[in-house]
């Protein structure tokens, strides 16, 4: 099977050499997508609900242009630069996800790219 990148301008482009996504097979992998508004570039900064539903929109444009979409997702993972902000993220999280809900990982690190709390990725069925 051969790989596919994704590419869209609904999303943030790549800020270096990777793809925004990739499909392979029956499988689509996101980049970790974070708080950018795409038609502007700038980051969406100073309320985590906010920042979290940016990058479910960012992440549902990359999965629409790979032809799958958030509720075909089979995995996540969530970097958060402060877990004491778990419950908020979890929060915005339920409402873009129904049973059965994809299995998810979520960690905290010491820094994400500009700076941002937060990054998601996923791996959906396309």
């Amino acid at each position: 099977m051969n790989r596919q990148a994704i590419l869209t301008e609904k999303a943030p482009k790549p800020i270096g050499p990777y793809s925004q996504a990739v499909r392979h097979g029956n499988l689509v992998f996101t980049s970790g997508q974070i708080p950018i508004d795409p038609a502007t570039g700038d980051l969406v900064a100073g309320d985590i609900v906010k920042e979290t539903e940016q990058v479910f929109t960012n992440l549902a444009a990359v999965l629409a242009a790979a032809g799958t979409s958030l509720e075909r997702a089979v995995k996540t993972t969530v970097f958060l630069t402060d877990m004491g902000l778990f419950s908020r993220v979890n929060e915005v999280y339920a409402r873009h996800f129904k049973e059965p809900f994809p299995a998810r990982s979520t960690v905290q690190v010491a820094a994400l790219p500009k700076g941002v709390a937060i990054e998601i990725e996923v791996v959906a069925e396309v």
